[in-house]
């Protein structure tokens, strides 16, 4: 039996998770490629920690390089993270047409086109599973189970630490600050948690998403994103009582001649199976136009979830090159996938229910002020719920608004913002029905 040789370029979390399941399931993998991987070398900065892992000394190295110039290495596994170096290990090693495997979303998001173009350019194969969602396998889903399909919609929670801090909010009313702590302390979420709770994570992943479902890379700077830290245990209440929950949602929908592509907290209903996937976990919801609703759920990040991933792409390439198949699969699934990039509808032009949270002196004629402001930029309210704390003090007026148009919703909130009867800045959740709709 030939042995198929892998070299890993960081040997971090995720590295040591792909390193342990490439050992432990070394007969079982064998045995469904028909070759032996072998991983024969491991760069990183850090030798001297313990992974816990039988790795001889000889294997390891700190110079990256020697896996790239190695000629008995078939693919190279990047799992350094950062997108500087990281993209030059990627591309030096394309151009000498070996496979690569990386779980890199955000070089991905950002440099996508460059690192597309160089695996076809060079016949060789890019797997990225462990880019999106962990150990859910959404991207050879979409990629060959879904190759059929026209995808219309997709819904994902997409961060895991999100999500997480989001659940214990809901749950046990856990002020955000608290439940930031919590999450860095179980490990959940980076200190600070910066990409994690302002929707960059959420919006990296999204566009690789994007990319492969529509056929085209996508340019993660036009990708709208917001986080979840101004909301509070209240905000969360509130929309219990007008029957909704509050999830970090990405959001995608194929508008025809554009791609309509958002990362922000929003409102789901309760009973929408979005709802319910709570603390660490991601799911991602999608349509296809002949295999209708799919659902994706699974742990989102993590050694083992990611681990898996990777040597899934590893073993996809290996049974490759057993078969002497240079590259089966383009990077995103379509002969023709980097000419241009998509094109996202602006923000601005989103059709949307709101909820707003406004901070407001508790005195008579606040609401008729705030309501007259919002009619006259053609925003209709649904319902109110108004909540006295005693004079001159700030309390809550909570609004749950009728279809509006984002930039209508701007430019009301700007002149609201500046009246003196509210005492801080507007809190604005978007309402996700997961209805489709045909904005006009």
């Amino acid at each position: 039996m030939e042995k198929i040789n892998v070299g890993i370029i960081g040997f971090g979390t995720v590295g040591s998770g792909t390193v342990q399941i490439l050992l432990e399931h070394k007969e079982m993998i064998a045995n469904r490629v028909g070759s032996e991987i072998v991983v024969k070398r491991i760069a990183d900065l850090d030798l001297e920690t313990d992974r816990g892992l039988p790795i001889s000394k000889t294997v390891l190295t700190k110079d990256a390089m020697e896996i790239i110039h190695d000629p008995e290495i078939h693919i190279v596994v990047e799992l350094m993270g950062g997108t500087v170096k990281a993209k030059e290990y990627i591309l030096a090693a394309l151009k000498r047409g070996k496979h690569v495997v990386t779980a890199n979303k955000a070089l991905l998001a950002e440099h996508g086109q460059e690192i597309y173009q160089s695996a076809e350019e060079n016949g060789a194969s890019l797997g990225f599973e462990a880019s999106v969602g962990g150990g859910i396998p959404i991207i050879r889903s979409l990629k060959e189970g879904l190759s059929a399909n026209r995808i219309k919609t997709m819904i994902g929670i997409l961060n895991g630490t999100s999500n997480y801090i989001l659940t214990r909010m809901t749950q046990d009313s856990l002020p955000y600050e608290k439940a930031v702590e919590e999450a860095i302390a179980l490990g959940y979420a980076e200190d600070p948690p910066t990409l994690d709770v302002d929707g960059t994570d959420a919006a990296h992943k999204l566009a690789v998403l994007i990319s492969i479902a529509f056929g085209a890379p996508a340019s993660f700077n036009t990708i709208f994103r917001e986080g979840i830290d101004r909301l509070t245990p209240d905000d969360i209440v509130f929309a219990g009582e007008f029957g909704y929950a509050v999830k970090l949602l990405a959001i995608a929908r194929d508008l025809g001649d554009m791609v309509e592509a958002r990362v922000h907290p929003a409102m789901v209903p309760l009973d929408h199976i979005m709802a319910n996937v709570n603390g660490a976990y991601n799911a991602i919801y999608l349509e296809g136009d002949f295999a209708g609703p799919h659902l994706y759920y699974g742990l989102g990040a993590g050694k083992r979830p990611t681990g898996s991933a990777v040597v899934s792409d590893i073993i996809c390439l290996a049974r490759q090159i057993r078969l002497g198949v240079k590259n089966l699969i383009p990077p995103l699934a379509h002969a023709r996938s980097t000419a241009g990039t998509l094109r996202i509808r602006p923000v601005d032009e989103l059709l949307s229910s709101y909820y707003f949270r406004f901070s407001a002196v508790d005195r008579p004629g606040v609401l008729s002020k705030v309501s007259g402001v919002l009619g006259k930029h053609d925003i209709s309210i649904y319902s109110v719920i108004q909540k006295g704390r005693g004079k001159d003090r700030a309390v809550p007026i909570v609004m749950l608004t009728h279809e509006a148009r984002e930039r209508s919703v701007i430019q009301a909130l700007r002149e609201l913002d500046q009246l003196d009867i509210l005492t801080d800045r507007t809190v604005t959740i978007r309402v996700e029905e997961g209805k489709e709709r045909h904005d006009s």
